[in-house]
């Protein structure tokens, strides 16, 4: 039947309505995402719409309005709004400018996020962070057009920091202030961010020749926040018959813990150790020793992705890559 439709012109609106049994009124609002539809009507339209091989490429885009700013629950806690906070807050400028309304949610794996999504109502959908990948399944099988922030998913428009290029400039500096045994304190490896930073540490050791030990690589522990897990973290390196002389950490927040620890076991910061962060948080500057970090412009990643949402076409998958800075400060040079 679909082949039967191309040679004659193509698949149209009443086709997908005779086949799905439907008025066309119905296919037209599925098909743009307009509100008024369960998502099982959207979804069978979807898909008759593609075993009848209509092309999405007719459709006008259709004008943003409204945008919903997903963060998961995991990321929405003190430890973490430092960084989150002024993504959001980027998001909402670039909004308010294009005249778009902007509505946040924290959300989790268990909370009916389709029925909550469908309050809101967006036209678009930006997830900040970590999400499971079955939740980012569930989002896009609404068919709104959708972008990642600070996570990479094959498949998914996204825009990241380099965080492979920060862990290796962090690293690297730390080598290059002559230090030899570089500990690094870090999340949870499913998280993409995480991951490129371990690969820039790595890197760094690698061009430097340093055997990388991987008793000096100190994962928080399952469980626990980020304050009792980063402390946890850094007393195991300092543990080590050979602790480190320098720790490179995946956030701030866990490298201001880790500074607190070091100087409560009776190390001078960065005499006995140098330690690194990532992120440049407000508080980076506030602890013992003001701290090295890699600088990312966060209010820039947030408007970037409701760039990446205004243009281009909505099939097209797009993966940006926003740069990172070294800031060098007190915590590895005394």
């Amino acid at each position: 039947m679909s082949a039967a439709l191309a040679a004659q012109g193509g698949v149209t609106i009443r086709d997908i309505a005779r086949a799905a049994g439907v008025s066309a009124g119905t296919i037209s609002r599925a098909l743009k995402n307009e509100p008024g539809l369960t998502e099982v009507t959207r979804r069978m339209v979807l898909n008759t719409a593609r075993d009848l091989g209509y092309d999405f490429c007719k459709l006008r885009p259709k004008r943003l309005r409204r945008l919903t700013f997903l963060l998961h629950r995991q990321h929405n806690t003190a430890a973490s709004s430092p960084f989150y906070s002024p993504v959001l807050h980027g998001a909402e400028e670039a909004c308010r400018k294009q005249g778009i309304v902007l509505s946040f949610m924290a959300v989790g794996p268990a909370d009916g996020l389709v029925d909550q999504l469908r309050m809101h109502a967006p036209d678009a959908i930006v997830c900040a962070g970590f999400f499971e990948p079955e939740l980012l399944s569930a989002l896009r099988a609404t068919g709104k057009p959708m972008v990642l922030i600070d996570m990479r998913l094959r498949g998914y428009s996204s825009v990241n920091p380099d965080n492979m290029m920060g862990g290796y400039l962090g690293t690297k500096h730390l080598i290059e202030r002559g230090r030899e045994r570089v500990g690094f304190i870090c999340g949870s490896l499913s998280h993409y961010s995480i991951r490129e930073r371990a690969r820039g540490y790595r890197q760094a050791l690698f061009e430097a020749g340093i055997l990388a030990d991987p008793r000096l690589e100190a994962p928080l522990p399952d469980g626990v926040d980020l304050e009792q897990g980063a402390w946890e973290a850094m007393e195991a390196l300092l543990a080590l018959p050979k602790p480190p002389d320098a720790v490179f950490c995946y956030n701030d927040s866990a490298a201001l813990v880790a500074m607190r620890c070091c100087l409560a076991k009776g190390l001078k910061v960065p005499h006995d150790i140098a330690i690194v962060g990532f992120d440049d948080i407000s508080t980076a500057v506030l602890g013992h020793r003001p701290l090295t970090t890699l600088r990312i412009d966060k209010k820039a990643l947030g408007a970037l992705g409701v760039d990446l949402l205004l243009g281009g076409r909505t099939d097209e998958v797009v993966e940006s890559i926003a740069p990172v800075e070294l800031v060098v400060r007190a915590s590895t040079v005394g």
